[in-house]
């Protein structure tokens, strides 16, 4: 008689080598350790000795030898190296891989291509309508069965042929490029009072560069770090991002951000700015004026002037604020309105969830 036979569970066997077990837990803790594979491996020892994560065939230095064998280290000097090895491009790669799964892992799943707009052309997606094959159109969007189906009508099985006439094509919804700027608050008020904000942040800009490589990599991501002043960083610098001792210049990170996406030229454009807090300060010649008590009028004057900027080139801004104060809430608020963006409020474990959802649902609309 066939049937199931149950045993009882004994919970979920580890899968995989001892390396990539370890290589795991490693990059994780790479996120956390600002890409310092030392303090990494600092820190896997103890997780080691607390909770035997390796035995007396594979430890923690056969982990090491394996890393660089494998070429996730390299022995060339400098950097925040590891034994005289320092992280690679293949590191750096698997740390966005795991990134990008991560969000993923915590997104329901929804059908592909949510993305389209309103205007017909060619594109990988379809919807679903037929119209007459046209001299030009793609021959990968000729419905066959239908084109098949039109041809037995037309000529009678006996004397079946495929004509032009009897082609039929699925229409496709045409898919905009997007271009996004990412702005990311690396003020000293990311790890404030005992919550790290910095290193979820990091993990989404590694996610969506990684998702866009992959997925639509005729779209671009700029991303823009903002403390006291405002600098452009790579995607290969992301593992390595730090909160310093600044203050929030907003003013300089928008207008880093216009002033990149003013150099593209597809129409569509839209910036997503990561931060925990208020404006705090300006930069005006050469000298930084900054308040961090309250909201100053002057500071908050000039940054709802640069979102209505924004608003007039067409460029919005999604703002996903990672704190509850209710008069930074109340300020969110202002400054959404002055862009007619908008504005999510987030914890830092969720804040992943709202950027990719954001994407997915505005990605190629029409601004």
């Amino acid at each position: 008689m066939i049937g199931w036979e149950f045993n009882k569970y004994t919970g979920e066997k580890e899968s995989g080598t001892p390396f990539d077990r370890l290589l795991e837990i490693f990059k994780e803790l790479l996120m956390y350790t600002s890409g310092d594979p030392n303090e990494a491996i600092q820190w896997l020892t103890i997780l080691d000795r607390k909770h035997q994560l390796t035995d007396d065939s594979y430890g923690i230095g056969d982990f090491i030898e394996d890393l660089k064998r494998k070429g996730f280290l390299t022995d060339e000097e400098g950097g925040p190296g590891l034994n005289g090895g320092v992280p690679t491009q293949k590191l750096e790669l698997a740390l966005r891989q795991k990134a990008l799964d991560d969000i993923f892992n915590d997104l329901k799943k929804t059908r592909s291509g949510d993305h389209d707009t309103n205007f017909t052309g060619r594109s990988f997606e379809s919807d679903d309508g037929l119209r007459p094959y046209e001299f030009g159109d793609n021959t990968e969007d000729i419905a066959l069965s239908e084109s098949m189906r039109n041809a037995q009508i037309n000529h009678g099985i006996d004397q079946f042929q495929l004509g032009q006439g009897d082609l039929e094509v699925r229409q496709t919804k045409h898919q905009s490029q997007t271009s996004t700027v990412l702005m990311i608050d690396i003020s000293h008020s990311m790890i404030l009072y005992g919550e790290d904000r910095i290193t979820p942040a990091k993990r989404v800009a590694m996610a969506l560069a990684e998702l866009i490589h992959t997925r639509y990599p005729k779209d671009t991501l700029d991303i823009v770090v903002f403390g006291n002043d405002a600098w452009e960083v790579q995607v290969k610098d992301l593992p390595y991002l730090e909160v310093g001792p600044y203050h929030t210049n907003t003013v300089a990170g928008l207008d880093l951000a216009m002033g990149i996406l003013q150099k593209k030229r597809n129409p569509n454009k839209q910036i997503m700015m990561i931060t925990d807090g208020k404006p705090s300060c300006l930069k005006i010649g050469k000298k930084y004026y900054k308040n961090s008590f309250g909201l100053d009028q002057k500071i908050v004057n000039r940054t709802l002037s640069l979102a209505y900027k924004c608003r007039k080139s067409n460029i919005p801004i999604t703002t996903f604020m990672i704190a509850r104060d209710p008069y930074l809430m109340q300020f969110i608020d202002q400054f959404t309105k002055a862009n007619n963006g908008k504005a999510f409020y987030s914890s830092p474990e969720g804040v992943g969830k709202f950027v990719f959802m954001d994407y997915k649902k505005n990605r190629g609309k029409k601004t």
